[in-house]
């Protein structure tokens, strides 16, 4: 059962940072302004974290479609609508339909997934339910990725596991522009 979420900043943004930000993502898929501007409120951490975080989503070496739909559903089990509605932008950017979108906050069933998504879908719901994949789900996984990518990928769920408690705890609040939770497609 998930708490309420804080309806304001607990940690405020800074502003100079949040101008900086705003000019050096004006022409990319995040308008992450928010985030950015509470993190820098401790360089150290900020600076390893980002570095960690950039290499996830612009060195990895796995699909970033697949790579989104593991960050996408665990920004949904976490309720973290500023990690989801950030990735609901890199989602787009990368192939990922407003109804595939909303289809990673339903139960599995209920969409059309390839094997290859559902192996990766069930493993982010059994890290987030339990922080370790099922023998069913890594054998799953194993049908489809060398181990090098199954690490890749568990990385880029525990890392935006990671972020999601962090936005919640914060308070960190949506950027203007930035898509909440998703609503169903019409039919």
């Amino acid at each position: 059962m998930h708490q309420r979420r804080p309806t304001a900043p607990r940690v405020p943004p800074i502003e100079k940072v949040a101008a900086k930000a705003r000019e050096a993502m004006a022409d990319g898929p995040a308008n992450a302004i928010n985030v950015v501007s509470t993190l820098h409120t401790n360089r150290t951490i900020n600076r390893a974290f980002g570095d960690f975080a950039q290499t996830l989503l612009f060195k990895g070496t796995v699909d970033e479609r697949l790579r989104e739909i593991v960050i996408l559903r665990m920004g949904w089990n976490c309720q973290a609508v500023y990690e989801f509605g950030q990735h609901t932008l890199f989602g787009r950017s990368v192939g990922l339909t407003d109804e595939e979108i909303y289809l990673i906050t339903r139960p599995l069933d209920q969409g059309a997934w390839s094997d290859v998504e559902s192996a990766l879908l069930a493993m982010t719901d059994d890290l987030y339910s339990d922080d370790c994949v099922t023998d069913a789900t890594w054998a799953e996984l194993e049908k489809h990725f060398d181990h090098s990518a199954i690490i890749e990928f568990m990385f880029a769920a525990g890392c935006y596991r990671l972020v999601s408690g962090l936005l919640n705890s914060c308070g960190v609040q949506l950027d203007e522009g930035v898509p909440g939770w998703p609503t169903p497609p019409s039919a």
